[in-house]
């Protein structure tokens, strides 16, 4: 059954996506966001990463993100069941042992309820900021994925990889879940590769309903997706849909089902979903019709 997530509002200023409400909204009205949420049976709320944003691009990408730790460390204390989901942390920024402490005692604290979206990153000027090696990137991200698997929920972990090497070394805290469920960020088919060989899922972006629709069905072919099928592992294929709807509106209501279906056929697992909203009480509203009125017939379909 697919199972429905929200892109958070408020923790990321998208200029081609924000409400005009959410510029003034802050810590309160994400609170009353995510009870709503968590009590509605949502699957996971996101939260990106972003050091600094180079005022080029902020037309772009926008200039708020809010830090994913402190922003889910806030939302853990009031909830229950929702997931928390980073959508992505840029895993090359950070040593995995780093990624593994911090937000292993998020995942403790939140009693096993953290999603890990990591990716590459293509800021290269973020990059140059923080002292990380933009050109190394690859390589760094993909022995830092391994490293974070054997290291994550292990109170004394150990790797030795291309990159990064550890032993000999206490963890404390360390994640409730050994194996904490990592979605693989980026656009290009090699991110899916790299989700296949490394992760529990795929989590692409700027994708539209037909270039997914391609890329996985050339990915059922390759090795690593049938090597999976045969092992009986899960693999989620989480997508967001790039349009979002008023479901205040019949219109808006069988908009949203007909595009739910349209990511089911192609194989979504999960769908990060956004609202067209005029004001916070649009988006609880929006919220909550989607899941008393469209979320059951998607999943009787």
């Amino acid at each position: 059954m697919m199972r429905f997530g929200l892109t958070t509002p408020v923790v990321t200023l998208n200029p081609k996506a924000s409400a005009p409400w959410e510029r003034e909204a802050g810590p309160a009205e994400l609170r009353r966001i995510a009870e709503a949420a968590d009590r509605l049976g949502y699957h996971h709320l996101t939260c990106s990463e972003h050091v600094g944003i180079p005022t080029g691009v902020v037309a772009e990408r926008g200039g708020r993100y809010y830090d994913p730790l402190a922003t889910f460390g806030f939302i853990a204390g009031f909830t229950e069941r929702i997931r928390l989901a980073t959508h992505v942390l840029v895993l090359p920024y950070h040593h995995p042992l780093e990624i593994a402490k911090r937000y292993g005692t998020l995942d403790r604290i939140s009693g096993g309820r953290l999603i890990l979206g990591v990716g590459v990153g293509s800021l290269e000027e973020e990059f140059r900021l923080l002292d990380a090696e933009f050109e190394k990137r690859g390589p760094l991200y993909e022995d830092a994925l391994a490293a974070l698997r054997a290291a994550f929920g292990r109170i004394e972990p150990s790797y030795a990889g291309s990159h990064y090497r550890f032993e000999g070394f206490v963890i404390d805290p360390c994640g409730v879940q050994e194996r904490v469920p990592i979605w693989v960020g980026g656009r290009s088919a090699r991110s899916l590769r790299r989700a296949l060989e490394w992760s529990d899922g795929w989590d692409p972006f700027r994708l539209n309903l037909e270039e997914l629709r391609t890329l996985l069905a050339q990915a059922r072919s390759w090795p690593s997706w049938r090597a999976r099928e045969e092992r009986g592992e899960r693999f989620e294929i989480v997508l967001t849909p790039e349009r979002a709807f008023d479901v205040s509106t019949d219109e808006g209501r069988e908009q949203m089902r007909t595009l739910a279906r349209g990511y089911a056929e192609i194989g979504a697992t999960v769908l990060t979903l956004r609202f067209r909203s005029r004001s916070l009480e649009s988006f609880l509203e929006q919220i909550e019709i989607f899941a008393e009125r469209i979320a059951p017939d998607l999943a009787r379909a």
